[in-house]
C-alpha cells in the first residue's frame, strides 16, 4: 500500500498532463484574429484575477486603457466587454440576434437543455419557447391594460407598508427586508392571489429575501466550471448544489398554493382570475410554472428593492434633494390618503430621483451575460462563437464624456434632459435594451416611484444612534443585482 509521502511525490506526475491540456487548449484559442485589445492573460488562467471582487469597477478601469470594446480571457472562455454607448449600440442593436444568446451559469440548477423549454430569461438562443413566454407575460402581467387593473392592488400594499411602519415609529428598521416583502407581495397577489411575505415575520417565515439572495448570490459566484467547462460535470465548488438547494426552498414556499389551485380547477371550483390561472390554462406542467415564478420573483423583487433602498440612501445623504421631494408631494397629492399610480407622471422630481439613482447605481451593473451564437465583427474586431459578452452599463452611466459631475447624485439633471430606461437612450441603460431587455420595465417604472413617494410622503427619516448623514455607508456589494453592502437602517418618524 502506497505511503502518503508517495502519493504527494507522484502527485505532479498525475498533474502535469492536465495542465498540459489545459495550455494547449489556452495557447490554441488565443490565435483568434483581430480579437478587440485588453489585459496580457496568463498562461492557463488568463484574467480571472483581473476581474477582482468589483468587477463592473475593474472593467471600468481597464477600458480607460483598453477602449470601449475589449477582451479577456477567464480560463479557457472568452469575455469581450462593451463600455461605452456606442460599444452597447453595435452589442444591442447592430448585431443583437447575433449577441443575443444567453451565458448560463454552469451554477445554473437546471441543465440547459432544460431551461430551453422552461426559462424566459436564461435559454441559450431567442427561440420559440422563449418568444411564446415572453409574449404571455407581455400580455398577462406587464401591458399598460393589465397594470392599470393591478394599481389598486399595489396601492393597497403600500397602505400596508405604511400602517406597519406607523407602528414602528421610533424604532430602527431594515428598510430593505420591510421594501422586499412589499414588493414581494406586490408580485405574490398579481400572480397566484396570495401574499407570500409577513411584514412582521419575514425573518421567521423562512427568510425569503434571503434565499432569494442567495440564489443571486450563488449565480454571480466566480466558478472554476464556467473558466474550464470541463469540469463542469464535478462542480468542485458545489455551487450548483447550493443553488438547487435554495431554488427547491423558495418553490416550497407556492407549490401548495400550485396544487391546491389544480385541485380547484380539477373539481370545477376554481374562481381566480391571475397569472397563475392564466399558466394551468395554458397546459403549464408545474416544473414550468416553478421556473418561470423563480425567475419572476427573483428578478422582480430584487431588483426594484435594491433600487429603492438606495434612492432612500440618496436621499438621507442629500437633505436638499430630500426636501425637494417632499415638498414635491406636498403640492401635487395634497390631503391624499395616499399616492395613487395615476398621480405620478406629476411627479417629476419623484421620478428624477429614480432615474438618478437607476444611474448611479443600476441593478445589474454588467446586465446578464450574452453569449454570441456565432463569430461576427464589431467595431473591426472579432468576437469569437460563444464568446460571453457584458455590457457595463455601470461605467456607461459614470461616463465624464456624458455626465457631468457622474459621481455626484444630480436628479435635476433628468428634469432637462429627454432621456428614459426604455431601452432607446445607450447613455443608459440600467435595464438593458434589445431582445433581452428586462420584460418587468412596465412593472418596476410604476412600483419604485409609488414605494418611494410613499416613504417620503408620510415619514422623515433618521439614522440609528444620531448618526449624521454623511456618515451613511455607501459600498457596493457586487453581484447580478448590486446591492448596499450595509443594509439600510433607519428609525420612521410619521410626519403630520
Amino acid at each position: 500500500m502506497a505511503q502518503p509521502s508517495e502519493i504527494l511525490f507522484l502527485l505532479p506526475f498525475f498533474l502535469l498532463p492536465l495542465f498540459f491540456f489545459l495550455f494547449k487548449v489556452f495557447k490554441s484559442s488565443n490565435k483568434i484574429p483581430q480579437l478587440p485589445p485588453g489585459p496580457i492573460p496568463w498562461p492557463v488562467l488568463g484574467n480571472i484575477f483581473h476581474m477582482g471582487k468589483m468587477p463592473h469597477i475593474n472593467l471600468t478601469n481597464y477600458a480607460k486603457t483598453y477602449g470601449p470594446l475589449m477582451s479577456l480571457k477567464l480560463g479557457t472562455q472568452w469575455l469581450v466587454v462593451g463600455s461605452s454607448p456606442s460599444a452597447a449600440i453595435e452589442i444591442l442593436k447592430t448585431h443583437d440576434r447575433i449577441l443575443s444568446g444567453r451565458h448560463v451559469p454552469n451554477a445554473a440548477p437546471s441543465k440547459g437543455s432544460n431551461l430551453d423549454k422552461t426559462s424566459m430569461g436564461w435559454t441559450s438562443e431567442c427561440n420559440n419557447g422563449w418568444r411564446y413566454l415572453r409574449t404571455l407575460c407581455r400580455t398577462e402581467l406587464f401591458s399598460g391594460k393589465v397594470l392599470e387593473s393591478q394599481a389598486c392592488l399595489r396601492e393597497k400594499k403600500v397602505m400596508e407598508l405604511v400602517e406597519f411602519l406607523r407602528l414602528k415609529e421610533g424604532q430602527v428598521v431594515n428598510l430593505g427586508e420591510l421594501v422586499f416583502a412589499t414588493v414581494f407581495n406586490m408580485l405574490s397577489n398579481v400572480m397566484m392571489s396570495r401574499d407570500m411575505v409577513n411584514l412582521e415575520k419575514e425573518k421567521e417565515d423562512g427568510g425569503v429575501k434571503s434565499l432569494v439572495r442567495g440564489v443571486v448570490d450563488v449565480a454571480s459566484a466566480p466558478n472554476i466550471s464556467d473558466f474550464y467547462p470541463i469540469f463542469g460535470k464535478l462542480d468542485l465548488q458545489g455551487l450548483r448544489k447550493k443553488s438547487k438547494d435554495l431554488v427547491t426552498n423558495i418553490c416550497s414556499k407556492w407549490e401548495p398554493i400550485l396544487q391546491e389551485r389544480r385541485n380547484s380547477i380539477e373539481s370545477g371550483s376554481s374562481s381566480q382570475q391571475d397569472f397563475l390561472e392564466t399558466l394551468l390554462d395554458n397546459g403549464f406542467t408545474n416544473d414550468r410554472i416553478h421556473q418561470l415564478f423563480m425567475e419572476l420573483f427573483s428578478a422582480g423583487a430584487d431588483t426594484s428593492t435594491s433600487t429603492i433602498e438606495w434612492a432612500m440612501a440618496e436621499l438621507m445623504k442629500n437633505v436638499e434633494s430630500m426636501k425637494k421631494v417632499q415638498d414635491e408631494l406636498k403640492i401635487e397629492l395634497g390631503e391624499s390618503d395616499y399616492p395613487k399610480e395615476s398621480q405620478l407622471l406629476r411627479l417629476s422630481y419623484v421620478q428624477a430621483c429614480v432615474n438618478e439613482t437607476l444611474r448611479l447605481h443600476p441593478p445589474a451593473p454588467l446586465l446578464l451575460p450574452h453569449r454570441a451564437i456565432k463569430t461576427c465583427q464589431v467595431m473591426s474586431y472579432t468576437i469569437p462563437k460563444d464568446a460571453q459578452i457584458f455590457v457595463n452599463v455601470w461605467a456607461i452611466a459614470r461616463d465624464p464624456s456624458i455626465w457631468e459631475e457622474p459621481e455626484m447624485f444630480r436628479p435635476q439633471r433628468f428634469l432637462s434632459f429627454d432621456m428614459d430606461f426604455k431601452g432607446n437612450d445607450f447613455e443608459f441603460l440600467p435595464f438593458g435594451a434589445g431582445r433581452r431587455i428586462c420584460p418587468g420595465l412596465p412593472m418596476a417604472a410604476i412600483k419604485i416611484p409609488l414605494v418611494l413617494a410613499s416613504l417620503v410622503h408620510f415619514f422623515d427619516w433618521e439614522l440609528p444612534h444620531g448618526k449624521c448623514p454623511a456618515e451613511l455607508d455607501m459600498h457596493e456589494k457586487f453581484g447580478v443585482t448590486l446591492q448596499k453592502k450595509e443594509p439600510l437602517l433607519l428609525i420612521p418618524k410619521a410626519r403630520k
